[in-house]
């Protein structure tokens, strides 16, 4: 079975993160998986092109419910009507989870992934949670490189 990768980030990035998530993208389709993101733009976006760049197959799991501003690197459009609760469905879509950067609704994609417990959550860049005595909270293993994030997921 082909392994598929969920691409999480903001939809609004600097220049940084949109060529991590390009590369991540890119390196993916490089070994072959299918990357699954929010299908929008920013980190979504960069993912997409980047895995579209090498020859790889994107699905987007939109929020609303038809296909009105997806991105046009999409290999496969899922319009889902869901809202935010389309998160849930991105992360349970995924063998592994990357998340790159931090904005809110990738605050409840870390979320619904780490408390899901059943695949790997990396992080490269974004938020770090920590606890009232400042101690990071488990969960999420950080990545400096999208080379990174790609081998912590253990999927290679």
């Amino acid at each position: 079975m082909t392994l598929q990768v969920a691409v999480c980030g903001p939809r609004e990035c600097g220049a940084e993160l949109r060529g991590s998530a390009f590369e991540t993208g890119r390196l993916l389709a490089a070994r072959g998986a299918v990357t699954i993101c929010g299908g929008y733009g920013g980190v979504m976006a960069a993912a997409a092109e980047g895995a579209r760049s090498a020859g790889g197959t994107v699905v987007g799991i939109l929020s609303g419910a038809d296909r009105e501003h997806a991105d046009p690197h999409l290999s496969i459009v899922i319009p889902t009507g869901l809202g935010q609760a389309r998160n849930a469905v991105v992360v349970n879509s995924g063998d592994a989870v990357i998340v790159i950067g931090g904005s809110w609704g990738t605050l409840s994609e870390v979320a619904f992934a780490v408390r899901g417990g059943r695949v790997p959550v990396v992080q490269l860049g974004g938020w770090q949670i920590h606890d009232a005595a400042g101690r990071p909270l488990p969960g999420p293993l950080l990545a400096r490189t999208p080379q990174e994030a790609l081998d912590l997921t253990g999927l290679w």
